[in-house]
Parts: C-alpha cells; sequence; structure tokens
C-alpha cells in the first residue's frame, strides 16, 4: 500500500494537484496541515481517495484536530502538524507522543524541510512543503517486507 503524505502547501493548489497527479497508486493521503481549503477543493477532483488531514498552524479558523492515527495494513499511524509539539525545536515531544499511541510511523510537517528517519522501531517522515522553489512531498510503502518512507521533489 502506498500512502501519500503532503504539508504546507499554503495555498499552491497547482502543487498540490501535481503531487496527487503523480502518485495514482497511493489509495490514501495524508495532509499535514497548512493548506485545509486546497485540499477541500481537491477532495472533488480526487474523489477515489481516502484524504485525511490535520489542522496547521496557518489554518486559521478550522475544525479539524491537530493530531490523528490512523492503522494501515496493520501499521500504526499518528500524523499531526507538529507546531503543538515544538517540531522546530526538535522531536522529543512529537516521537513521545507516537509512542504513547503505539505507533509505528510519525509523520509531521510544519518545518517545511523534508526528513525521513528511523529511530529504534519508529519511522520518522517530514514530508517538506508542496509550497516554495523545491517543492517536495512523501510517500510511505507499507509492504510485507517492511516500511519505506520516501521524499519526492515535486518536477
Amino acid at each position: 500500500m502506498r500512502i501519500l503524505v503532503l504539508s504546507d502547501s499554503h495555498g499552491n493548489d497547482a502543487n498540490l494537484r501535481r503531487a496527487l497527479l503523480a502518485q495514482p497508486k497511493a489509495e490514501i493521503v495524508i495532509h499535514l496541515g497548512d493548506g485545509e481549503e486546497e485540499v477541500r477543493r481537491a477532495r472533488a477532483s480526487f474523489p477515489e481517495k481516502m484524504i485525511l488531514q490535520v489542522r496547521g498552524n496557518c489554518d486559521w479558523g478550522s475544525d479539524l484536530p491537530t493530531a490523528g492515527e490512523y492503522t494501515a495494513d496493520g501499521v500504526k499511524i499518528f500524523y499531526t502538524h507538529g507546531h503543538r509539539y515544538g517540531v522546530k525545536s526538535g522531536l522529543y515531544n512529537a516521537v513521545c507522543a507516537a509512542r504513547e499511541r503505539k505507533a509505528q510511523v510519525l509523520l509531521f510537517g510544519h518545518t517545511h524541510l523534508p526528513l525521513t528517519d528511523y529511530e529504534d522501531g519508529l519511522y520518522i517522515l517530514n514530508p517538506g512543503s508542496l509550497n516554495g522553489w523545491q517543492p517536495t512531498y512523501g510517500t510511505l510503502d507499507i509492504t510485507p517486507q517492511g516500511i519505506v518512507p520516501n521524499i519526492i521533489k515535486l518536477p
């Protein structure tokens, strides 16, 4: 199973659409915040996709939660924008939150810096930002052989 992981689109409908079109096999899309309005608009064009999302610090007035959990093929994923966990100062609080939930994957955004890491049983992925001069997104492949997080530069 492939999961498309997006964050920080900041109104960039075109790049959000390009990322969705670039990953047609992704059944699930997780948007990690700062893009509520463009995700709402994209849902109509991609009704076949399950789209999960959380609120970012720039999603003013949003009713979305600040964190979420999803289990895909037996793998528990904890996802958040990251601002409530202070990810710009370090990952300790976000990692602790993921571990408290017994997650195997932590997804976060907010920093606009793409990152993949593995720490004592926890896969960590920040897809970067869909907005800006070098937009990036992430994929998370869950296979019988394991979990593979990846960062992709939007062409």
